[in-house]
């Protein structure tokens, strides 16, 4: 009597695979950006600094954070894609030395143009937990 595998055989060349990733700002960053700048604000004036310096002071604390926040905001979205053999790409652009750090359940891309270094960061609001996994199980991204 034959006998016939139970599975059929694997090719041992595949095609290669890539995880696409979708990114957005972080409303929890804006917003915490946004509260910063009157914190920061009042901190000043709690502090030990005298008010004619105090008062000064705050003002560009608040317009700092609020400029940072609407920065934050208008970044536009954009797609990340992480093949198997580590290769990334920024909306189809390759990215030279990318790295891939987790903090918990936060993600940080981080890559270099030129002289400039550029991060993407992941929040919970931003990442939900199946992307998370998937980004996780792409690997890490070598720099």
């Amino acid at each position: 009597m034959p006998t016939t595998p139970n599975s059929t055989p694997s090719s041992s060349a595949s095609a290669p695979c890539e995880v696409t990733i979708a990114w957005r700002p972080s409303r929890w960053v804006t917003g915490t950006l946004h509260a910063f700048g009157p914190l920061g604000a009042v901190s000043l004036l709690a502090s030990d600094l005298p008010l004619a310096w105090g008062v000064p002071a705050a003002v560009p604390v608040v317009v700092a954070a609020w400029r940072a926040a609407r920065r934050e905001a208008a970044r536009p979205p954009c797609t990340i894609g992480i093949a198997t053999d580590g290769r990334v790409h920024l909306d189809g652009r390759p990215l030279r030395g990318a790295r891939l750090q987790w903090r918990g359940s936060l993600a940080f891309l981080q890559w270099r143009e030129g002289r400039r270094r550029r991060t993407l960061s992941w929040w919970p609001d931003t990442l939900p937990p199946d992307a998370r996994r998937e980004l996780r199980l792409a690997g890490p991204v070598a720099p």
